[in-house]
Formats: structure tokens, sequence, C-alpha cells
């Protein structure tokens, strides 16, 4: 594709996330993503890269909901490639597989009338937004293999890293020499033509270090016209000018080529899972992805209790995408943060701030065709467009007790937004002769944030938070707003969300539990359009949503067939409840497209003598609707799968998984429409029945 042949320098924004981890090593009973101690935290040297015990204190500073996911609870799964296995057991977090490598992501309900890649969730590789500056972004660059941890910050818990929607951020961290010295040959294979490799090394030699991995994936898809085909390169080297100061350098590089077969009717959905959509055959539709990121940070430490931070990226991404018109764009983004973070005391108690600034700024340069069996053919449209998004933020934790803090935030942003029409003869008319699709707007905020934590116990805690949030309109929302009306008809979306969470530990028992509630004003939706059959974005007045979040790890026994080993219960609950609030046209009706209860749950078995096996579930109750009208749903649905692995020692282990052992039919994601019929092609049919295997060396 066109970025190595033209020798174009391609990059990736940098907001650094404040990584947060939970460390699996220190017990062997201990709960992912759970605390275990809630002490005040030592002061760590300074790394651009913070390790997982790093990461754990800093979680324990955050009044909310926030997940940490260990890179060890997914790469034990062969053929891991979307979102949805790597977030399997993380309350709050819809992901379901769509095809190939992508995803429907939504975090308490963000960005559910969204059919197409990703909105309401700032998704960040090591800090660098996977997201292009408008907020809007792909799943697909993102490699499970190569990472340490996945950090999910919900709503306002990631107000620190200048998330300012209601899902919150979602960091990914990859490996560095450091986390994981040596080399590694992984190989895997399974249903539907699955194949992968992956080779990286990792090496330390004083103050330097350096790690690289390339990966390749094949496979030609459970449903028809979903093949891809894969290659991914994913390096970073650091160097420790001393144990205060660190600066890091990554590079990311992406060459994707994947089919996309479509959404279809429900009844086809159920009764012919394998089968693509017409146009999507007819057209050959495609979405093939060319990235390269680059990006620098470094975290100094001048003196003990000052911590300052700063990074800086740029991206490029060369887009072609056969789908309804054929769309081939190049986007670029640079992006740059700063963060300071003062430790002290203030009237004799324990103090700690951070202010800090993110910026994002992207151009796009965007040209359609009619759309001829997947090649372009006559030029229908062609703009210029561009993106900002800044903000600014200050967040203090004031210990007023030795086991209560207080938090208060304050967040401001601004974003903009414009289109420069290139195309002026379309739509040629004697009335409007050279009418100009252009338009831009502006939108401004400021958000406070609230919260409390309660340290009851070393290992519990209680927590409580109110944040407000602002999300501005992306490109995509705006720009088929020009004809009627501009960039004005879009206000951004507000929210205030209220909520009241625990975690901790009591005995063998890990949990983590939430409840939220958010007040939404304008929410971004996909209403009826001016013509027949059509849609935009719009706001909705007023909306609701509000839910619980419940993750629990048990250990349910020891010694229980021989000497050492043990058996575990792990679990995800969410509760979504999002509905209209008093709509003049659909009244307190349920906002489709997520359902209400979602339950996953694993038993594992582990032996000492390196062998293990976990049967799973993943269960939908109840179906959701797929319309603002309450008029479609999709359909619940029970899955059992089964996964287990062996270590043999000496670095060499394998792993295999089946998923979906009834082959039950079932529909995995649903687009959204104001008001469906019975043939409307809004679903996308889950996966059938699939095997994968795969084997690990480490030296």
């Amino acid at each position: 594709m066109r970025i190595l042949t033209r020798c174009r320098l391609l990059a990736g924004t940098a907001l650094l996330a404040p990584t947060l981890a939970f460390a699996q090593q220190a017990t062997p009973d201990a709960t992912p993503g759970i605390a275990i101690t809630v002490t005040a935290p030592p002061i760590p040297a300074a790394a651009a890269t913070p390790s997982n015990e790093q990461a754990q204190e800093d979680a324990r500073r955050i009044p909310g909901n926030v997940s940490i996911v260990p890179a060890e609870a997914f790469l034990d799964r062969p053929g891991a490639t979307t979102l949805r296995q790597m977030l399997d057991l993380t309350p709050g977090v819809f992901a379901q597989p769509k095809w190939g490598e992508d995803s429907r992501l939504s975090i308490r309900g963000s960005g559910l009338a969204r059919n197409f890649h990703l909105r309401g969730v700032r998704l960040t590789l090591d800090g660098m937004p996977l997201n292009q500056a408008d907020g809007s972004g792909d799943f697909q660059e993102l490699d499970a293999q190569v990472l340490q941890r996945l950090e999910v910050f919900r709503g306002g818990n990631a107000f620190a890293l200048g998330a300012n929607t209601l899902g919150g951020a979602l960091n990914a961290v990859s490996q560095t020499a450091r986390s994981n010295p040596g080399g590694t040959v992984r190989l895997e294979a399974g249903s539907d033509g699955f194949a992968r490799g992956l080779l990286s090394y990792g090496a330390v030699a004083g103050q330097a270090d350096a790690f690289i991995a390339y990966s390749t994936l094949s496979q030609e898809g459970y449903r028809d016209h979903s093949a891809g085909r894969s290659q991914r390169v994913n390096g970073n080297v650091g160097y420790r000018w001393s144990d205060n100061a660190e600066t890091r350098f990554y590079v990311t590089y992406n060459n994707i080529w994947q089919q996309i077969p479509g959404a279809v009717t429900r009844d086809q959905a159920l009764r012919s899972p394998r089968s693509a959509a017409t146009a999507n055959l007819t057209g050959d539709y495609m979405r093939n992805i060319e990235s390269l990121r680059l990006g620098s940070r470094t975290a100094v430490r001048p003196m003990e209790g000052v911590l300052l931070e700063a990074g800086i990226s740029l991206v490029r991404r060369e887009l072609d995408h056969p789908i309804f018109q054929y769309i081939d764009q190049r986007n670029d983004d640079v992006g740059a943060y700063a963060r300071a973070t003062l430790d002290g005391v203030i009237g004799g108690m324990e103090h700690r701030l951070v202010v800090g600034a993110n910026a994002a700024i992207g151009v796009t340069d965007s040209n359609r065709y009619v759309n001829i069996g997947g090649r372009p053919g006559a030029r229908t449209a062609s703009s210029l467009d561009r993106a900002r998004t800044n903000d600014l933020y200050a967040e203090s934790t004031l210990r007023v007790r030795p086991d209560v803090a207080i938090i208060t935030g304050l967040q401001a942003g601004e974003a903009y937004r414009s289109s420069r029409d290139r195309f002026l003869t379309e739509a040629v008319t004697a009335a409007d002769p050279f009418r100009d699709d252009s338009g831009s707007g502006r939108w401004q905020w400021v958000n406070p944030r609230f919260g409390a934590i309660w340290d009851v116990t070393e290992q519990a805690q209680l927590f409580a938070n109110l944040t407000w949030s602002t999300e501005p309109p992306t490109l995509s929302d705006l720009t088929p707003l020009v004809a009627v009306g501009g960039f004005s008809r879009l206000d951004a979306q507000r929210a205030v969300t209220a909520e009241f969470g625990a975690r901790g530990r009591q005995g063998d028992l890990g949990y983590e539990v939430t409840l939220y509630r958010s007040w939404i004003r304008d929410e971004i939706q996909l209403l009826a359009g001016p013509t027949a059959g059509s849609s935009l974005a719009q706001n909705v007045d007023r909306t609701i949503h509000q839910g619980i979040e419940a993750g629990a790890d048990w250990l349910a026994a020891r010694d229980w067939l021989a000497a050492g080993d043990t058996l575990r219960l792990r679990g995800a609950y969410t509760f979504s409840d999002f509905r209209f609030d008093g709509d003049r046209s659909y009244g307190d009706n349920e906002l489709p497209g997520a359902p209400r209860h979602l339950l996953r749950a694993e038993l594992r078995y582990a032996h000492p003598a390196g062998g293990w096996v976990a049967p799973n579930l993943d269960w939908v109750p109840q179906a959701f609707y797929a319309d603002n009208a309450n008029t479609l749903k999709t359909s619940s649905y029970a899955l059992f799968g089964l996964r287990g692995g062996w270590d043999f020692g000496n670095g060499v282990t394998a792993f295999a998984e089946a998923r979906n052992l009834g082959d039950t039919r079932y529909i995995a994601s649903t687009s959204v429409a104001t008001v469906a019929a019975a043939n409307s092609a809004l679903f996308e049919p889950g996966f059938g029945r699939s095997v994968f295997a795969g084997v690990q060396f480490r030296f």
C-alpha cells in the first residue's frame, strides 16, 4: 500500500494515560483488577512506562470503577483478536465482534447510535490515541499479543487522561524489554482458515532497552466475504538517564486488508449466519488500513514529591474503503501532552495535585468515488477536513484522615471541526450553480469533578464521585448536516454522572461493584433525516443511562484433587438501563444497541503439574432493541465454551479453546435505526462453533 511505497512518515498521537495495573506476582491469590491493599504508596522512581506495581498504587487514588486486565487473562487464548476476547470478564464493557478484528464497543452506553467505527471512548495505545483528533476511531490497529495489560477507565474515571466522553477511556500498555526480556515465538491455528504468528525479542543493556515484535495474521472468516490479512510491527526503545528520568520511543506499523460481510436481516442472521449482504458482495466492500505511529514519552522526577511527564506523537493513516461509495482517505494527526504531579502536605494532611494539558490536531484528505465492484469510478466528493481537541485539567486529592481522601477536579476544553468542500460542481442547479458543502463549528466546555475514597480496611475501599462530561461531535456526525443547516445543528453531548461503589478482598473472594446513573442532555443519536430512509446525527433532549457493574474472583478450593491445585471462579455481570427521558417522539423507550443483562463467567481448574482447564459461559438472557421505536429486537442466547492449556516448563506452553460448543445461532451486535421493519438489515450474526490452538516458545 501507499505508506511504505511513498516513504511517507507516519505516526501516532500521544496523550499519556496514567497507567494502572494490579500486580499479579505478589501472591498466587491476587485478584486481577482489584486492589488488595489501600495504604499510602511510596514515591516510585520516574518511568515513561510505569510498572504494574506503580500502576497498582495509582489505581487506589481514583474514586471510581477502574478495571485492570493483565495480559495473562487473554494471552493464553488462541485466536484472541478482538476486544471481545480481551475484555471478556470486564463488567460494564459491551465489546462484541462484528467481522474480522472489528468490534462494537460501548462503555456505559457510549456511542450506541454509532453504527460504524468508534465514538464515545478514548482508545489509546501506551497513551497514544488510536482515535483520530475528532474522537472517531477503529479497533483493528490493536495487537493483543504484544500487550502487558489493558486499563479500563469508565466514564469520569478517565478525567486525568483528558477524556471528556461518557464512556471514558481504554488504554493498552505495550510490552517492553524490561517487562518481557528475551524472545518469543508464538504460532496459532484454528477454524475458518485462521493462522497467526508472532516473533518478538526484548533486550536490556545497562540503562537502555529495546523491544521489537512482528506478527502476521490470515483468516477466511466465519461469514462469506469476511476474509482478512494483516501484518504488524510494534517496537519501543527506552533509556533511563537516572533512577529519576526515563525517555521511551515507540513505533507501530499496521497493514490490514479486511473484507466486510455487512449487516443482514434478523431472519438471515439466525437462519443463515454465514451469508453476507448482497450489496457487500457486488460492491466488494472492504476496509483496508495502513498506518504508522511514532511517539515519545519522558518522565522526570527533579525532586522528591515532583513528577513531570511530557510526550509528543504523530500518525499517518491511509484508508481504502469501498462501501456504498469508494472512500479514499489520508489522515495525519499530531498530539502532545504535559502533566505535573505534586505530592506534599497541607495543614498536616497528605495532598496530591495533578495538572496537565492534552492537545490533538488532525487533517484528513478525503475523497469519494462511485464504487464499481470494489474499484473507484467517477469522483463524487472531495474535502479537506480538520479537527482539533484540546483540554486543560487539574485534580486535587486531599487525605483529610488517614483513611479518607477527598478529590476535586476541573477540566476545561475546546474543540474545532471543519470541512472544506473541494468538489464544488456537485448538485449544480439554476438556483444553486455552485453548491459548497463546507462547514465549521466550535465547542467549549468546563467539567467539574468531585469524589471521595474511604479505606474501610487495609483490603477494602468504598468510593463515590460526581462528574460532568462534554462530548463534541465527530466529523462523520457533522458533514452530512451541511446540506440541511450546517454544523451548528449539532450541539455537544453533555452528561452528569453519579457513581458509588466498592472494591477489595475478603478472604478468598475479590470483588468490585459499582452503581452509576448519568443524566444526559443532547445525546447524539441517529434520527430520521429529511428524506425517506435517511438518518442524520441529531441531539436528543434528555436521556438516562444507569446500571450496575459487578465483578468477582473467588478461589473456591485449594488442594482439591491434588496438593497445590486450585479451583477459581471468575465472573462479570453488567446491568444496563439506557432510555429516553420523556422524549416527544419516543417517550421513555429503551435506547437500542445494548443488552440489559450480560453475564460472563469462567470456572478454572489448575493442576500444579502445569495443566489447566476452564469451561465458560456467555449469557444474554433478554433480547435488546435495534430501533428507537422499540419495534424490533435481537435474540437472547447462552453460549458455552471450553479453554485449556499446559505449561511444559523451559518456556514452552500450549493452549486451546473451543467456542460456542452448541453451535448456537445468535445475534452478536446490531446497528440501530429510528424505526425498524422486520426486513431491516441491521444485524451482525455471531460466530458459530470454532476451535483454536496455539503454542508458545520463550527463550
